[in-house]
Parts: structure tokens; C-alpha cells; sequence
């Protein structure tokens, strides 16, 4: 009858470029999940918009290079950009966002300068990770994919 079955919801693109499953990230620390499962793009551009509606509960404070948001089904997400770029101190990066915001899906977030993370050595490949699911099951995940913002489905969940 599927009177209790949860319903399949989504987490969009955060960015334009190409999929990638977290595995495949040359990073030990998320292709092995240590933080949490999830998924990556190797983004083409340097802008980073909110994946689905909820709240930012966290922005690296001197380097911008990652935040958190809770969505309105309590689930935990990370988006860190790129590999190392910690090191950078928030050199070419702007959050547009700060703890406590609400955002909706497709929100900007952050912009960072990708020639810059890119002369300096450094990876700007984009993980996803879902710290903490609240119950919920990660369902399909759409690697090796071209996404477009906002409306090419990542991840799914139930």
C-alpha cells in the first residue's frame, strides 16, 4: 500500500561541472568517508550554491573554505571546496552566507577565484558529505554526470 514509505527527496547540484563519486576523490579523509558519505564535482566555475533549502550552521571562519547546513529534514551537510585549500587562509574566497542564515536551494553561497586555487597548487574539487543523515537513507547518487545548478539532482535520500 506504501502508506509508510518515506518519500524520496533530493539534494541539487551545487555547481556546474562534472560529478564524481566520493571514492574518486583524491583525498584519503573523504574517499574513504571518514567524515561522512557523499558525493563530489569538479566544478567550472567558482561559485558554490546551496544544494536545497535549510540552515547554515557553520563557516570556517578565516578560510571560507567550507560550511555547513542542516536541511529541513535535520540532516547534516558539509560543502568544502576543494583539497587543501584550507592552507590558503581565504585568499580568493567571499561566503556570502554567515551562521544562522536560512537559505533556499540555489542560494549563492560562496565564490571563490579558481584561476587562483589553481596557480597555487591546489585542487578545487567540491565535496558533499552528509556528516550526519538523521535517520535517513542515502539512496542514488548521480556520478559522472555534467550538472548544472540548481536543478541537476546529486544525491537522494529517503
Amino acid at each position: 500500500m506504501g502508506l509508510f514509505k518515506k518519500k524520496v527527496k533530493t539534494l541539487y547540484a551545487f555547481t556546474d561541472g562534472q560529478s564524481i563519486p566520493i571514492e574518486d576523490v583524491p583525498d584519503d579523509v573523504f574517499a574513504t568517508k571518514m567524515m561522512g558519505d557523499g558525493i563530489a564535482i569538479i566544478p567550472s566555475s567558482g561559485e558554490i550554491y546551496a544544494p536545497c533549502d535549510g540552515e547554515i550552521s557553520m563557516v570556517m571562519e578565516h578560510s571560507l573554505h567550507a560550511l555547513g547546513i542542516i536541511n529541513e529534514d535535520g540532516m547534516e551537510l558539509l560543502l568544502h571546496i576543494g583539497l587543501d585549500t584550507v592552507e590558503l587562509m581565504g585568499e580568493g574566497f567571499c561566503a556570502h552566507v554567515k551562521k544562522g542564515d536560512y537559505v533556499h536551494k540555489g542560494d549563492l553561497l560562496v565564490t571563490y577565484d579558481a584561476t587562483l586555487v589553481k596557480e597555487k597548487g591546489y585542487k578545487d574539487t567540491t565535496m558533499l558529505i552528509v556528516v550526519d543523515p538523521k535517520n535517513h537513507q542515502l539512496v542514488s547518487y548521480h556520478t559522472n554526470k555534467e550538472m548544472h545548478k540548481g536543478t541537476s539532482e546529486l544525491l537522494t535520500y529517503k
